[in-house]
């Protein structure tokens, strides 16, 4: 089945893949495609393929989305409350440094690999960075590319 693209070619249309399900198993550290074998090898490190179903994961690019995922999330729970405590207590700014420095370590430590996980299964559900058997063109640099083009003319 082809599916139009407005003012291209017709394109392949590609089976719907389950979005929530692929960002739960892969929050879950499991492959986004069988949720059976692993999907990293080490903290943070994802498997070459999966062990159960054979899904490549080596071409994932999850970047820095997972980081600033994390910062988001605990961010908002330990600023929150961090303001929340400061409002109904008289503590020292020691205290709170002692409460909410190796709080905010340990729950972005915690929080990491399982939005990292997650990021992939997204990109898998989606087709995206070589899940839909393309190949993966990395574009560095195009505007030199171009200015290199014009030079040679």
């Amino acid at each position: 089945m082809e599916q139009k693209v407005y003012g291209g070619a017709a394109a392949e249309q590609k089976p719907t893949r389950p979005l929530g399900e692929a960002m739960k198993r892969g929050f879950l550290g499991r492959c986004p495609n069988c949720g059976r074998g692993k999907l990293f090898r080490t903290y943070l490190k994802t498997a070459d393929e999966c062990s159960e179903c054979g899904e490549a994961f080596h071409h994932h690019r999850a970047d820095d989305l997972p980081a600033y995922l994390v910062i988001f999330v605990v961010g908002h729970i330990v600023v929150g409350a961090f303001m929340g405590l400061e409002a109904v207590t008289d503590w020292a700014g020691w205290v709170h440094l002692a409460i909410w420095v190796p709080l905010t370590i340990i729950m972005s430590l915690l929080l990491i690999e399982p939005m990292k996980g997650a990021v992939v299964g997204l990109q898998w559900a989606y087709y995206m960075h070589g899940f839909g058997g393309e190949e993966d063109i990395i574009e560095t640099h195009p505007e030199l590319d171009a200015s290199a083009s014009d030079e040679m003319r």
